[in-house]
């Protein structure tokens, strides 16, 4: 598919983090990208700049946890630029807390509710049009995504059923053109602290990783990209990601001793 010029790509939870710097990179392509986060002002700013690389952008303020804001997303895509060719469900919420910290389960559902239906919303509204332009649908999992990682059980289960579902629906999309890419990362420093909610639902005050050490958004999004160029099956982005998925096959027990460590070490 490279190049992306012309291509019409929603990026949802766009305003910030992994979602504005890949909407930044395939601005230099001169896509036209859609940018859909709950923020305004942040998606205007993010639009600013991909208009300053010469990409024609549209911003749709999104709650991609409300139904209907994910099909208003879509007409307006299609109203605006007549077709859809990537889908790229990026929004996210996230946590970090153990689970016998949390009092009000809420903050489960909600996590649920943004992080898997999101995707799924956005995905059936988008589904007519990707197959009209044999087109590509890219999840944004974790590595949370492939294994249960302590402190983060509610978005761990999330992220596992967004995998369970974009695995599913690749298959039913064999015969229509439609691709699909599901895309692992690490730790990304996302001011997380800002971002991840702790046992009373009220955004982190501390990272609890070592920012300096994780991956920035910027090389994120570029590994995306050439992920997203071969239509890969599957973009898992660190070295631990990797070797872990064989070594679970083989010895669980140690696979959980790593999460356990990282979560410690916070990198």
């Amino acid at each position: 598919m490279r190049n992306f010029t012309d291509k019409v790509i929603i990026i949802t939870g766009a305003s910030s983090g992994i979602g504005g710097a890949l909407a930044l990179e395939l601005a230099k392509e001169q896509a036209r990208i859609v940018l859909a986060a709950r923020s305004k002002d942040d998606l205007r700013e993010i639009a600013g700049e991909c208009r300053n690389s010469g990409a024609e952008t549209l911003v749709v303020p999104t709650d991609v946890a409300q139904q209907e804001q994910c099909r208003i997303l879509i007409d307006k895509t299609v109203e605006e630029f007549g077709r859809i060719d990537i889908l790229v469900n990026n929004a996210g919420i996230s946590m970090w807390a153990y689970f016998d910290e949390f009092e009000d389960l809420d903050h489960f559902s909600k996590m649920m509710q943004v992080n898997y239906m999101g995707a799924v919303y956005c995905t059936k509204f988008a589904l007519p049009y990707l197959k009209n332009s044999h087109g590509l649908i890219v999840a944004v999992s974790s590595l949370a995504g492939k294994t249960g990682v302590p402190t983060r059980s509610g978005y761990s289960a999330s992220k596992h059923a967004m995998v369970g579902f974009f695995e599913s629906i690749r298959v039913e999309l064999t015969e229509s053109g439609v691709d699909v890419t599901l895309v692992y990362p690490g730790f990304v420093a996302t001011e997380i602290r800002k971002r991840a909610f702790g046992e009373d639902g009220a955004p982190l005050e501390i990272s609890p990783i070592r920012e300096d050490k994780a991956m920035s958004p910027e090389e994120c999004a570029r590994i995306m990209v050439k992920g997203m160029e071969k239509r890969k099956r599957e973009v898992v982005m660190t070295l631990r990601g990797k070797i872990g998925r064989w070594i679970k096959l083989i010895a669980p027990d140690l696979v959980d001793k790593i999460a356990l460590k990282a979560i410690e070490e916070g990198k």
